[in-house]
């Protein structure tokens, strides 16, 4: 039957074999493969059964990167950080015809003065 398809030859492994590694990367538990083929020990499943598909290591490799850059903050597809976006300070306008009076100024949002420099006196003329 195989060579009227023109179909490459399937051992009786590879109807096995095939399957269980398909199911183990479309993310079936592996106790569950290992019941399904009826192994005694999970380890004869995981080392008979785990072979990397390069599709299934390259969805492993960009879960850990967005792992990544969530832990660090960082939006993916961008270099900026989340939370630390620019900030607008809020207007607060008077109320009932009341008279707007400055913020009182939090050490959360006071800044740090600056010493402003002082205006020399102008220079006397020598005596004479």
């Amino acid at each position: 039957m195989i060579a009227e398809q023109a179909m490459p030859p399937i051992r009786l492994h590879d109807l096995r074999h095939g399957p269980a590694t398909l199911a183990l990367a479309a993310g079936v538990e592996l106790k569950v493969v290992q019941e399904m083929l009826g192994h005694s020990s999970i380890v004869l499943t995981a080392d008979t059964y785990t072979s990397v598909l390069p599709q299934v290591a390259h969805t492993a490799a960009e879960k850990t990167a967005a792992l990544l850059m969530h832990a660090a903050g960082i939006v993916p597809g961008t270099n900026r950080r989340r939370g630390k976006g620019p900030t607008r300070r809020k207007r607060y306008a008077p109320r009932n015809g009341q008279a707007r009076l400055p913020r009182k100024r939090t050490s959360r949002t006071s800044r740090p003065t600056r010493a402003r420099p002082r205006a020399r006196p102008a220079a006397k003329p020598p005596a004479l």
